[in-house]
């Protein structure tokens, strides 16, 4: 069976059997069980991370409310780091942590570097995995300041089905920016329609 991270990155571009070893060689097996950290905020993100399986989330705590508030949510075949903080090394401003005990592969930032000067062609997945991720970003902005809760619901559930059934609903409630009792309301009032 082949490398997930492998079969990933194969979508996008071709890889001959050496360039797959030699990827493979750059990238170490990490398990975490649920409620443990891969980030926390403060802390300098050491590594980009592939989801082999589990589930994890990405958030900060408001500091007004004290409230946790979801940024994202990474499942199977999925990527989840700071980019920021990866990239120029610096302090992060949020946390990531399993939601379910969760198998990662995962680089540091040097070994990172290295396997792009190794193999130049992947400097074009990870162009396309960013501008699939900006693209999601932007039209995550653009929809919780144009539409209202209840359509906001249905394009979650629309856009990412096997998320909706993977992370409870009061996660899900504060990814879409509200209650988890208004969410609720959503919940019974899209079934019955």
């Amino acid at each position: 069976m082949k490398n997930p991270l492998i079969e990933s990155i194969s979508k996008y571009i071709i890889l001959n059997s050496e360039e797959e070893n030699l990827i493979e060689s750059f990238w170490t097996e990490k398990t975490l069980k649920k409620g443990d950290y891969l980030l926390r905020n403060g802390e300098t993100c050491r590594t980009d991370n592939f989801v082999i399986s589990g589930a994890l989330k990405a958030f900060y705590i408001n500091s007004k409310t004290g409230k946790e508030e979801i940024l994202y949510f990474a499942i199977e075949n999925w990527w989840t780091t700071d980019i920021q903080s990866f990239q120029k090394q610096t302090p992060s401003i949020y946390n990531i942590q399993a939601i379910e005990e969760t198998e990662l592969l995962q680089i540091r930032y040097d070994s990172f570097q290295e396997m792009l000067t190794q193999v130049p062609k992947l400097e074009r997945f990870f162009r396309i995995i960013l501008e699939n991720y900006l693209g999601s970003l932007q039209k995550r902005i653009i929809e919780d300041n144009v539409l209202d809760a209840k359509q906001r619901y249905a394009n979650f559930i629309e856009n990412y089905p096997k998320i909706a059934t993977k992370v409870p609903q009061y996660l899900i409630a504060s990814y879409l920016g509200i209650t988890a009792e208004f969410l609720s309301r959503i919940r019974r009032k899209h079934k019955t329609s």
